[in-house]
């Protein structure tokens, strides 16, 4: 159901107030930046970005429903999909190679449109915890580097654990590691309105939750990474799983 005009007026106003804030925000940073040492982090320069990109983004998702409204930002034309997919692939392989060898991240190629990530929980949490360990934030800030440079990206980060505990505590802390990684990437860059989140808890194991092994495996993030193609901007937004 389309908005009253007044409350479409209304959006955009605010939506237009959002971008100009986020934009003097950059340039304090920028200058601010510039002036304490002649140079931004690449955390920083992401974020401030992030905060400009984010309002634009806003104003064109529709906040109630998930639409994109009026010209789709961040979309692509379906014939490119292919090509843009194969080079988000191989630029995550080159920056997570180191995590790829040690088994910590693997990358797999699921269809044309969609990559999959899996995050070792082992490394990334503290047993039955849902903060981030601070070793592994380089491989989250290689993470959000190449995510930031492939913005026609929907992100799905889905959380998993094994089959001790209870059901519920189990989706409760699924949850809470999803929106961790979620954090940590919109504070590197990511704007937020292109990421989603579930918790899946024990529900979809990938081994037996009988051994130790089994339970570690089923221990997991995973981040599935969908193409934004344009006129069918929705379908990046469903859930993969």
């Amino acid at each position: 159901m389309k908005r009253p005009y007044a409350q479409q007026k209304t959006h955009s106003k605010k939506s237009s107030g959002s971008i100009v804030l986020a934009s003097l925000v950059l340039s304090s940073v920028l200058v601010t930046g510039c002036a304490n040492d002649g140079s931004l982090t690449r955390g920083q320069t992401g974020a401030a970005i992030g905060a400009v990109a984010g309002a634009v983004l806003g104003h064109q998702v529709d906040g109630d429903k998930g639409r994109f409204l009026g010209a789709a930002v961040g979309a692509i034309a379906g014939n490119a999909v292919g090509k843009y997919m194969d080079e988000q692939q191989r630029e995550l392989e080159r920056e997570l190679s180191e995590e790829q060898a040690s088994n910590e991240i693997s990358i797999a190629r699921l269809s044309e449109d969609t990559l999959k990530l899996d995050l070792d929980s082992e490394v990334s949490f503290a047993f039955n915890s849902s903060s981030l360990n601070p070793g592994f934030h380089a491989s989250l800030n290689k993470l959000a580097g190449v995510l930031s440079d492939y913005p026609n990206t929907a992100v799905h980060i889905i959380g998993h654990t094994d089959s001790v505990g209870s059901e519920q505590y189990n989706h409760s802390l699924s949850l809470r590691r999803a929106s961790s990684v979620r954090t940590y990437l919109t504070r590197q860059g990511v704007v937020e309105p292109r990421t989603r989140t579930e918790g899946q808890g024990e529900n979809m194991p990938v081994s037996d939750n009988s051994t130790e092994s089994g339970r570690q495996r089923n221990r997991r993030v995973e981040i599935y990474l969908k193409t934004i193609v344009e006129g069918q901007e929705q379908n990046a937004f469903r859930s993969p799983v």
